[in-house]
């Protein structure tokens, strides 16, 4: 018992003081369970300051204290149906009803706080602390009330004080971590942790620039009395003072009220913009609230019935990588079953390269696991205090685990992909179906479905087999008859005269788009001279960077690829030889590099010739090499990236007029 109350102590300082927890809810919720069934079991040897009875949290130094009139309690918590049972058995019994009356509302995650108007204005805000005694977070407090720094209405009494709940939405959790790894800061673990840091934050202006939200629930201290008659009728009168209250509370009756409002939530939680752990049940009636009273840590009115945790601890047995249908390199942590989230988890995503060094997440960890709703479960975060030895950093493969080939690093060192684009078995059936798509090979008829039969039927295993299949081995699968079979043989019969550009797209060469695939085509004319060049030669064609150039390389070194495409070049896969357009060789455009933007009156590719005639060259992005982007109605980012590089970017007006070769007159829109 007392071990118990030194690590419950230990980890209420690391939640209520630190905002950095080291171990889940859940976990928090076993040992404080334990604990009290071990004095329940023991009474005799209950200590004198149990954490059990008494409120968690205490004052940190940097703030000023503030003694709570009404003292500001916790919540006892019921973890399933027959605790809750229990708790509406107890209050009956005291009130001397058959069925009782309450509200139900969502239980929020976040920091509870006590706000104290006199004459209606603000003149403290504190956090809940230890229950007698909060920290003074009213500087703070100020930026995230605005304008409820006074109380509207007309029945404002001469001090009220109103406690509610300061959260974080999971959007604003989510674009804070974005700021915080951008600048090297600290990363939160959930939207809780968010709100409590950046409340009680020692510079009042952090707290300004973080959005978070109030929702009020109940009174402390009013003088004089307002004559309330249920817990409806608090939260309108709150509402009516201007300050916000939830929308999802409502009234329900007994135990099948209780429940039937429990499930509807627990259904809609993951729709919901902010946490919730579960739902708060309070007597409706004022007056049995007060003759119904409090223990010395929790009201007796009231009670949270916890949703299943969707964190939960548990250890990390292995770390493996997966590869995807795209190559993409994913790993994968391998852990000791756990329930989490409603299911048993024995993965758990961890995302990329860059997440695993942010994590430091070795083999034998403790971990911190989530599972939201039909979310995959990822890691949380580690829990360093159980790295009971000198664990291994993790190294990341360089070879894909399924074929061999070389992994790859795409731009911004963020995703890792294997380079055996046409021959891994991960990314088999992706390849082939890319390679007949529409832009690429243009082969009709082939879906999904066909490719994994023929696959699995081992008619092809590679792009360059399917040249070899004909009508009577394809009519031989399921649901082929024979006029589709002889259809698609002759699709891709068709298929083999194609243009350059389109037979570079069709390889999947990660980062290679249909853009990039002209620009590669147009700079090298031949595939086996693309197939040659390195690095260097290749980010000196317009709109090549090192990224792409890189995905290009790593494609061409491996020798299956390139068989590959020796073998559709056998095949009778052909294109003409490109011709350089025969348009000017002077004008606004000639030698210039253009990017397109929006919607032109014009379909794209014909403004793309149009440009090629006139000389230019025509990329996919704004970089420092673009001359000029053109805009036609709606256009998106690359107006923003030509603005901040000082591109001149042309309307549609202006881009006529320069093609008209009237140097100059058009209309640069910005420069």
């Amino acid at each position: 018992m007392v071990e118990l109350a030194e690590q419950i102590d230990y980890h209420n300082h690391r939640y209520y003081v630190l905002d950095d927890p080291e171990i889940p809810d859940s976990a928090y919720d076993k040992l404080f369970r334990e604990l009290e069934v071990l004095e329940s079991r023991h009474p005799d040897l209950v200590l004198p300051d149990t954490p059990t009875r008494r409120v968690a949290g205490t004052v940190a130094a940097p703030f000023g204290e503030v003694q709570h009139v009404v003292p500001m309690r916790s919540l006892g918590n019921a973890f399933d149906e027959s605790e809750l049972h229990d708790f509406d058995r107890r209050v009956r019994e005291l009130t001397g009803m058959q069925t009782v009356d309450y509200i139900a509302e969502p239980k929020l995650d976040g920091l509870a706080i006590s706000l104290r108007y006199e004459k209606g204005w603000l003149v403290t805000a504190a956090t809940r602390g230890d229950g007698q005694t909060g920290e003074n977070v009213t500087r703070n407090m100020r930026s995230v009330l605005k304008g409820g720094t006074h109380l509207a209405g007309a029945r404002i009494p001469d001090v009220v004080e109103i406690r509610g709940e300061v959260f974080m939405t999971r959007e604003e959790f989510a674009r804070l971590n974005v700021r915080q790894k951008e600048k090297g800061e600290k990363h939160y673990i959930n939207p809780r942790n968010a709100a409590a840091g950046s409340l009680r934050q020692l510079d009042p202006a952090v707290t300004a620039k973080r959005s978070l939200t109030l929702c009020c629930y109940a009174l402390g201290e009013v003088q004089p009395g307002e004559p309330l008659q249920t817990q409806q009728d608090m939260l309108r009168w709150i509402g009516d003072f201007g300050l916000p209250v939830s929308d999802l509370a409502e009234p329900v009756t007994g135990m099948d009220g209780c429940l039937d409002y429990y499930r509807r939530m627990l259904e809609r939680r993951d729709e919901l913009p902010f946490d919730v752990d579960g739902v708060v049940y309070k007597v409706a009636r004022l007056d049995w609230q007060q003759s119904l009273g409090f223990t010395a840590r929790t009201p007796r009115w009231a009670v949270a019935y916890k949703f299943p945790a969707e964190e939960s601890m548990t250890r990390v047995t292995a770390i493996d990588v997966q590869v995807g249908r795209t190559g993409a390199i994913t790993p994968v942590a391998r852990l000791e079953p756990v329930f989490v989230g409603g299911a048993t988890v024995s993965n758990a995503t961890l995302h990329n390269q860059d997440e695993i060094r942010r994590l430091d997440i070795r083999v034998g960890d403790q971990v911190i696991i989530r599972r939201a709703g039909d979310v995959i479960p990822e890691v949380v975060s580690v829990v360093e205090a159980g790295r009971t030895a000198d664990f291994p950093e993790f190294e990341f493969p360089r070879a894909c685990p399924v074929c061999g080939a070389a992994i790859v690093q795409e731009e911004q060192n963020v995703v890792a992909r294997c380079s055996g684009g046409l021959f891994c078995q991960a990314q088999k059936i992706r390849s082939i179906l890319h390679f007949a798509s529409r832009h690429a090979m243009n082969i009709r008829g082939l879906g999904v479905r066909l490719v994994e039969q023929m696959i699995n039927e081992k008619l092809i295993d590679s792009v360059a087999d399917l040249f070899s299949l004909d009508a009577e081995r394809i009519g031989n699968l399921e649901r082929m008859a024979e006029k589709s079979a002889s259809n698609l043989v002759a699709a891709i019969d068709r298929s083999r005269d194609t243009t350059l550009p389109r037979f570079i797209f069709a390889l999947g060469i990660p980062l290679v788009g249909e853009t990039t695939a002209e620009a590669l085509a147009l700079a090298f004319g031949d595939i086996d001279r693309l197939a040659e060049a390195d690095d260097e030669l290749l980010q000196q064609v317009p709109d090549i960077g090192p990224g792409v150039a890189g995905s290009v390389t790593a494609f061409f070194s491996e020798k299956y690829n390139r068989e590959i495409v020796r073998r559709l070049r056998e095949a009778e896969v052909a294109w003409p030889e490109p011709e350089q357009p025969a348009g000017q060789t002077e004008g606004p455009f000639f030698g210039s590099t253009v990017v397109l933007t929006g919607t032109l009156s014009i379909p794209r590719n014909e403004a793309k010739k149009l440009l090629q005639f006139a000389g230019a060259r025509i990329a996919g992005n704004v970089s420092g090499k673009t001359d000029f982007l053109v805009c036609g109605d709606n256009p998106g980012s690359k107006a923003t990236s030509a603005e901040v590089l000082g591109v001149k970017v042309l309307d549609e007006a202006g881009f006529r007029e320069m093609l008209a070769g009237k140097p100059g007159s058009g209309k640069i829109i910005r420069t």
